[in-house]
C-alpha cells in the first residue's frame, strides 16, 4: 500500500439555467413565499430542463473538475457517480458520463447514500488511488430532484433543486490532501427519508403512481433529530482519531438541506468559528451535489489556501453521515 498523499486536484460544477423562483414554487405548493423564505432561507434552486439528466449535469461538472485538474478524460481511471436519481436502473449513470467526457479507460460505478455520496464517493476514490501509485479517481455528485417532488407536499417540494458538482483525486505533496473519514450508516433509520416504489419490493404499477409512491418523502423533524444527535459525536470521533482539534478547522463545506438547519447544525457542532460555505440561499437542496456544489463555490472564488484545513460534512438518506477532512491543496 502506497503512503502517498492523495487529495483533490481540481473541483467543478453546473446547475441548469432555469432559475425558479419562491414565487413561483409557493403559487404552486399553496404557500407564502415568507413562508418559504423563514422556513428554510432558500433564495431560489435550479430545475433540470426537459431534455437533461442527472448524467447531463454530471458530464458539465465533470468536464469543469477535468480542466481545473489539468487533466484529461483518458487519464482518469476510476470514475465514481454518486446519485440517487439516476437516468434510469441501468445501466449505471456513470456509463454515460463516461461515454460523453471520453473517459474510456476508467472503471465506473454508481453509488447511492442520497445526500451523502460525495463524500462517500471520495472516500472510495482515496483507497482505490492507494492502491494504484499514479492513478487518479474522478467523483461527480449529480441529482435531479425536480422529476420526484410531490408539490402537494409543501415540506419538500419548496427544498429541493438540481445540480451536480465534481472533483478529480490523485496524489498531492506531502502534508496536504486527505487525513480521514468518518462514514456513518443507520438502517434502521431508513423510513425518514425514502422513495418507495419503483424498485424490486414495490414495482411500477398504475396503483403505485395513483398512490404517488414514486415521489421523495421525508420525516422533516425526525432527519433534523437525527442529525443533530449523530453528527456531532461523528465529528468528534474524526477529530479524536486523527489528533485535531475542531477549533483548527478553517473551512467547512456541508450539506445544505436548509438554511435553518444548517444554521443550528453549525452552532450544535461547534463549528461557528469556521467559514461555513453555503450555496442553498441560491440553489437551495440539491441532493448528493449540495457539498461538492459548496466546496466549488469555495474554490471557484479564491477562498480556500493551500494548507487550509477544510470538513466535509453530509448527511441524508439511509440514514447516513458522511465526514471528511483535509488539507487543501490549490487547485489551478
Amino acid at each position: 500500500m502506497s503512503r502517498q498523499s492523495i487529495g483533490i486536484l481540481g473541483t467543478g460544477s453546473y446547475v441548469p439555467e432555469r432559475h425558479v423562483t419562491n414565487d413561483e414554487v409557493a403559487e404552486r405548493v399553496g404557500v407564502d413565499v415568507e413562508w418559504i423564505e423563514r422556513k428554510t432561507q432558500i433564495g431560489g434552486r435550479r430545475y433540470a430542463a426537459d431534455h437533461e439528466a442527472t448524467s447531463d449535469l454530471a458530464v458539465h461538472a465533470a468536464n469543469g473538475a477535468l480542466k481545473r485538474s489539468g487533466l484529461s478524460a483518458d487519464q482518469i481511471d476510476y470514475l465514481v457517480v454518486s446519485t440517487s436519481t439516476p437516468d434510469s436502473p441501468q445501466p449505471p449513470t456513470a456509463y454515460h458520463v463516461q461515454r460523453e467526457i471520453g473517459a474510456d479507460g476508467a472503471a465506473c460505478f454508481d453509488i447511492n447514500v442520497v445526500c451523502s455520496g460525495f463524500v462517500y464517493g471520495l472516500a472510495l476514490a482515496q483507497s482505490m488511488v492507494a492502491q494504484r501509485p499514479g492513478s487518479h479517481a474522478l467523483v461527480v455528485a449529480a441529482d435531479v430532484y425536480s422529476r420526484i417532488l410531490d408539490f402537494s407536499d409543501r415540506r419538500t417540494a419548496v427544498l429541493l433543486g438540481d445540480g451536480a458538482g465534481a472533483a478529480v483525486v490523485g496524489a498531492v505533496p506531502g502534508g496536504q490532501g486527505f487525513i480521514d473519514f468518518e462514514l456513518v450508516s443507520r438502517g434502521d433509520a431508513h423510513r425518514m427519508i425514502r422513495v418507495e416504489a419503483g424498485g424490486s419490493r414495490a414495482p411500477s404499477t398504475h396503483q403505485t403512481i395513483t398512490d404517488g409512491d414514486h415521489f421523495f418523502r421525508m420525516e422533516g423533524r425526525d432527519v433534523r433529530d437525527f442529525v443533530m444527535e449523530n453528527f456531532p459525536p461523528a465529528l468528534d470521533r474524526l477529530c479524536a482519531r486523527t489528533g485535531i482539534d475542531r477549533a483548527a478547522i478553517q473551512h467547512f463545506a456541508p450539506h445544505q438541506p436548509n438554511g435553518v438547519m444548517l444554521t443550528e447544525l453549525v452552532e450544535h457542532a461547534g463549528l461557528s468559528h469556521t467559514a461555513t460555505h453555503r450555496t442553498l440561499e441560491r440553489y437551495g437542496n440539491v441532493g448528493s451535489a449540495s457539498c461538492a456544489l459548496a466546496l466549488d463555490d469555495a474554490n471557484e472564488a479564491g477562498r480556500l489556501e493551500d494548507g487550509d484545513l477544510v470538513l466535509l460534512g453530509t448527511f441524508g438518506g439511509g440514514m447516513s453521515i458522511g465526514l471528511g477532512l483535509m488539507r487543501w491543496k490549490g487547485t489551478a
